[in-house]
């Protein structure tokens, strides 16, 4: 069975940066993709952005595409989602999460079928 556990959260001032990192341990782990979401208080879990394992694609979605970068080390079994200028909104807790098929839409969280526990951020002054 597949664990997925993420590293990397914390408190940082309006601007600064953080990686997150989204380790996979267990049996051959060999997703079609993995994606990261994230769920702020009273807010429903939302896409954040998503890689294919062969890290062709990617896709992030438009209100952050132009500060997180997704990537990811095959040989690490690790997915990474960085993160600059954060504003005060991006507080929230992130997943990541493994998507074991193409599916019909990266924004989809029941395109997804393992889960890591989250890893809270925290942006403020």
């Amino acid at each position: 069975q597949v664990q997925l556990v993420e590293s990397g959260g914390g408190s940082v001032q309006p601007g600064g940066s953080l990686r997150l990192s989204c380790a996979a341990s267990g049996r051959t782990f060999s997703p079609w993709g993995m994606g990261w979401f994230r769920q702020a208080p009273g807010w429903e879990r939302d896409f954040v952005a998503g890689i294919t394992w062969s890290g062709t694609t990617t896709y992030v979605t438009e209100s952050v595409k132009d500060r997180f970068t997704i990537s990811r080390d095959n040989a690490k079994n690790t997915v990474y989602l960085q993160m600059n200028s954060l504003k005060p909104n991006d507080t929230a807790v992130y997943y990541c999460a493994s998507r074991p098929a193409i599916g019909t839409n990266w924004r989809r969280s029941k395109e997804y079928d393992t889960w890591g526990q989250g890893t809270q951020v925290t942006v403020s002054s």
